[in-house]
């Protein structure tokens, strides 16, 4: 009986949402409709673009699957889908098509699903920063501990990426080590985070064996517990990033003390010192510290987080650390459930030099330009020997202080695609073509046009998205998409092939004729279509981001015809085509900042908040601020629901 009732449950909750003409829709009007049109290609055995559309036999496992059917939608209504081989829709079947698929995925959204809990371990910039902010040691994690993947949205501070193995856990051991030695090396950076000083005078001792030998149960006066108390509490709690339980108080005296007694010998200051040490040690290993813990409840409903989690959720997602005394002591309040409290909060935060660090961390895994940080190598050093280390610094930088000026001062992120100015020091200026800027600080710099502003016209963008050798037009084109409009396009055919890497052909004929070439088999046409325009617009750059006009005898042609009609001719004209192009670039803000948020990969259950974020984007003229307040006071960021899974095993 127990057994049938939890798999009644499951049921329910997977087919939450399918009403009954749903259902019937589904079976009578669009299944017979995909079989009809889409079969042939969507398939089992043959799924074109991985893509299988006959595995979905009724309504509910659309819904199972919904960010899949959201993108089917998106193709049909955007007549993308079928392709011009095939064809075409009539306008009733397009309408029943869309509408029909539509309505049972919003309708099954009506019930508000915020996510499961996570439960995750520090990046490793979250670590270092979270031990700078806790100690003010400054430790590069990155260098020292085995590197993390990406996980979904293509950042490192996704769950699925942050696991725990023997090494790493090995390491962690290690770094507490290291970090506490350089606290306890520097006096001063010791006394700013230990200020209490153990020290027993003899006024002290011999006041406490006169009053011992009247009591045999009398203890001696300024014990070195309460002593520590004063200094572990408040660091455990900040580490913790919550208030200790009683418990875990008792235990963290208790370490103390017994490490305390085992220094015999020792002066009393050093002893207490050393005790203290060692207690640290113990608070940075414990999984409270190297794990962001979101605890659950008895709840099976969406329910609030506690304000501690959402004050960790938020210091984590534009400080990349915990959360300062101010943060800490709204919590304390339960304050920050507040939305007036809350907005005031992130405006605050976004003013902070802290701020920084979430301009950087998500700027350049967003545009990839992380890439430049890596010791691999991204241009060839016989072909490209401008290509220095303090070159591939400057670009990287000149990405990041553009994204922090576009935040915090600009608040559009519009600019991103377009616009009139950049950051440059003088080796890069000097790399543009530009020669009016002198040293090596970053600073804004106007552009006489359109071409180079923007993230699209900068070095370390136009570097990661060529080849070693030369540039590629599929790269470029292919980033766009992925990267700008939100669209990526499927995975190439076992048999795509590449292009020929005769310098001497490329000399003659120039990239634009071998594309044309390539993409003339039928398998490779429809997606060289979408990504070839775009990366042919941007041309006029080379393998570095250098601006030229020619491959050796051919003139670069920088013009084209997207697949929606427009042509262009030069990335200035086709940055003004992609600034147009705002619903599809809210949309991808809006998935990729919310899963930085979030820590994880969005899902179906995000639509509606995913919505509400695009219509923020497209009413208030991209502004930034007001952006991050609303993803701040979505549901997903405030909200939680007990994993149900964990809940089943359970039962």
């Amino acid at each position: 009986m127990l057994k049938g009732s939890i798999f009644s449950v499951f049921f329910s909750i997977l087919y939450l949402g399918v009403a009954a003409g749903d259902k019937e829709d589904f079976d009578n009007i669009i299944r017979p409709l995909l079989k009809q049109k889409c079969y042939e290609c969507h398939r089992t055995g043959k799924s074109k673009g991985g893509v299988n559309l006959e595995r979905y036999p009724e309504a509910g496992s659309i819904i199972r699957d919904g960010q899949l059917w959201l993108k089917v939608v998106d193709q049909i209504k955007s007549r993308q889908m079928p392709p011009d081989t095939k064809p075409p829709l009539s306008e009733e079947d397009y309408k029943l098509l869309v509408e029909g698929i539509d309505n049972i995925l919003q309708n099954s959204l009506k019930g508000q699903n915020p996510g499961h809990v996570v439960v995750r371990r520090l990046s490793h910039l979250e670590y270092q920063y979270t031990i700078e902010d806790l100690l003010g040691v400054a430790f590069e994690a990155h260098t020292y501990f085995p590197s993390d993947g990406s996980g979904g949205g293509g950042f490192d501070n996704q769950a699925r990426a942050l696991f725990m193995t023997p090494l790493k856990l090995e390491r962690y051991y290690e770094a507490a080590e290291i970090i506490i030695e350089r606290l306890y090396q520097d006096p001063l950076l010791w006394k700013k985070i230990v200020p209490v000083q153990y020290k027993i005078t003899w006024w002290q001792r011999f006041t406490d064996w006169v009053k011992s030998l009247f009591s045999k149960s009398y203890q001696p006066s300024n014990p070195p517990e309460l002593a520590a108390a004063d200094v572990i509490t408040p660091i455990a709690s900040k580490a913790f990033r919550r208030f200790l339980k009683n418990e875990e108080k008792q235990k963290l005296t208790t370490l103390f003390s017994s490490i305390y007694q085992k220094k015999d010998g020792i002066s009393n200051p050093q002893r207490f010192n050393e005790s203290i040490a060692e207690t640290l040690k113990a608070i940075l290993i414990s999984p409270n510290f190297l794990y962001r813990i979101e605890e659950e409840s008895e709840l099976s409903t969406p329910h609030p987080l506690s304000d501690f989690e959402l004050a960790s959720r938020l210091s984590y997602f534009l400080w990349s650390s915990i959360p300062d005394d101010e943060l800490f002591l709204l919590a304390y309040q339960e304050k920050l459930h507040d939305t007036l409290v809350l907005e005031e909060q992130v405006k605050r935060m976004l003013r902070d030099p802290k701020a920084k660090r979430y301009a950087e961390t998500f700027s350049s895994q967003w545009l990839t330009v992380d890439k430049l940080k890596l010791p691999k190598p991204l241009a060839d050093p016989e072909k490209f020997p401008e290509f220095t280390p303090s070159l591939r610094k400057s670009m990287y930088n000149e990405v990041v202080t553009y994204f922090y000026h576009v935040l915090t001062e600009r608040r559009n992120f519009l600019e991103l695609i377009d616009s009139d100015y950049t950051f440059l020091n003088q080796e890069l200026a000097e790399h543009y073509g530009i020669s009016s800027v002198k040293g090596d600080t970053m600073r804004k710099v106007l552009l006489d046009d359109h071409a180079r502003g923007g993230v699209l016209g900068m070095g370390g963008v136009l570097t990661v998205t060529s080849l070693p050798t030369r540039t590629s037009p599929v790269l470029r084109g292919k980033w766009v998409l992925e990267e700008i409009l939100g669209k990526p396009p499927p995975p190439p055919p076992p048999d795509a092939g590449e292009l020929p890497e005769d310098e001497a052909a490329h000399q003659d004929l120039g990239l634009r004729a071998l594309l044309e070439i390539h993409r003339s088999k039928p398998a490779c046409q429809s997606c060289h279509e979408k990504m070839d325009p775009l990366g042919l617009g941007l041309e006029n750059f080379d393998a570095i981001g250098r601006w030229r006009k020619s491959y050796g005898h051919v003139l670069i042609d920088a013009s084209g015809k997207l697949t929606n009609g427009k042509t262009f001719n030069g990335p200035a004209d086709l940055k003004i085509i992609l600034r147009e192009e705002k619903e599809a670039f809210a949309r991808n803000i809006a998935v990729k900042m919310l899963s930085y948020a979030l820590g994880r990969s969005v899902l179906f259950t995000d639509e509606p908040a995913l919505r509400a974020l695009e219509s923020c984007l497209l009413e208030n003229d991209f502004h930034t601020e007001k952006f991050i307040i609303a993803l701040v006071k979505s549901y997903p960021f405030r909200f939680k629901i007990n994993d149900f899974r964990k809940k089943t095993f359970e039962i």
